[in-house]
């Protein structure tokens, strides 16, 4: 699965008029009719953008999720061949370095294409607000993001958030510390 660069309306126009999103089989709007409906994923993510569970550990994990989240529409799993940005879609509200907090949209961007022609395989840069090397997967994205070749999700999961019980029993099923993104379309 490609990244594309997708310009999304509804972003904040602060220094930048465009994101990165994964081409996901569930990143669209639906349609019904003439009226708009907008829909939310539960994403987890990995925290080492390489890992993949076994697909054992990943079904054992979807059926936890499904049983968290019973009135979702969707639960499903996604292995990818190449690391790919999560992107919390229209609840983007910026991203700040890891190393100063500074604002880091300024730089985010160029940052992003460069670690987008080596395969996002190496997401380290430097911080032009500070000169500081930090992890594209490690700043601060105030609404989560996360790069990684493996997401559990829930579409329209009808849940405000999982407790942090059931966190830990995902973390278990599929043998790594996660990230959760939530998703707005």
């Amino acid at each position: 699965m490609q990244l594309r660069r997708l310009h999304v309306d509804k972003l904040p126009a602060r220094q930048h008029s465009s994101c990165w999103l994964t081409a996901s089989k569930h990143a669209h709007r639906y349609w019904q009719g003439k009226k708009k409906m907008s829909d939310n994923w539960l994403q987890f993510v990995p925290s080492d953008p390489e890992y993949q569970p076994s697909p054992e550990a990943a079904e054992r994990a979807r059926v936890l999720l499904a049983a968290f989240a019973p009135q979702a529409d969707t639960v499903s799993v996604e292995f990818k061949e190449s690391v790919q940005f999560f992107h919390p879609g229209s609840n983007w509200s910026g991203v700040e370095c890891s190393a100063c907090g500074a604002d880091a949209e300024s730089w985010w961007n160029s940052a992003m294409e460069s670690a987008d022609e080596s395969g996002f395989r190496n997401l380290v840069t430097t911080a032009a607000c500070c000169g500081a090397r930090v992890s594209l997967n490690d700043l601060r994205y105030p609404w989560a993001a996360a790069f990684g070749r493996f997401v559990l999700e829930a579409m329209n999961p009808n849940v405000r958030d999982l407790p942090p019980a059931e966190e830990e029993q995902l973390r278990a099923a599929l043998g790594c510390d996660l990230r959760k993104v939530w998703v707005h379309i």
